[in-house]
């Protein structure tokens, strides 16, 4: 049985009268593609150009179709890996937490000579980086210490640092 929201769809997807579009759902027993099928081979409705198709589905542009891909690849899973926002947020909150432990439990020394200076947490390094490029051209010399800076990698490009400043400014000074 032909219902009128069968012949409306029929008649907005082929551009045919109320009378064509029941006609052809009727003798199509209410299928809506075979209806446009035999529409089309009665020369009442163009072929799709470009080799294309009808579809009496709900069309999804190509995003759709790659994201719906991966979701079935996942087996069908939860397609967020069964992260909700507040896990996110919550992720993000334990990252800013590790990151604050670790720069104030490490900190930066500030040497003259073998003769330790000063002291700070990590942290402050953000808001003094200026200061100590401006203290590498008084002599002055920096290294890391801490349970994290067991290599001496960084405290060696350190050195590298205040041996180049030392010698930019005796080339200065000639």
């Amino acid at each position: 049985m032909t219902t009128l929201e069968q012949v409306e769809k029929l008649r907005a997807l082929a551009n045919v009268s109320y009378d064509e579009a029941k006609a052809a759902l009727d003798a199509s027993n209410g299928d809506l593609l075979e209806a446009i099928i035999d529409l089309e081979k009665q020369g009442k409705v163009n072929a799709p150009t470009g080799g294309g198709y009808y579809s009496s589905e709900k069309t999804m542009d190509a995003s759709e179709v790659i994201f719906n891909k991966s979701c079935w690849e996942k087996e069908n899973k939860n397609c967020n890996n069964g992260e909700t926002f507040s896990s996110l947020i919550k992720k993000f909150g334990k990252f800013c937490l590790k990151l604050l432990r670790k720069s104030t439990t490490n900190y930066f020394e500030v040497l003259k000579g073998e003769q330790s200076k000063a002291s700070v947490p990590v942290i402050a390094l953000v808001f003094t980086i200026p200061l100590l490029i401006i203290g590498l051209f008084f002599g002055l010399r920096y290294r890391f210490k801490g349970p994290d800076f067991s290599g001496n990698t960084i405290n060696d490009a350190m050195n590298s640092a205040a041996d180049a400043a030392e010698n930019l400014k005796k080339s200065m000074n000639d």
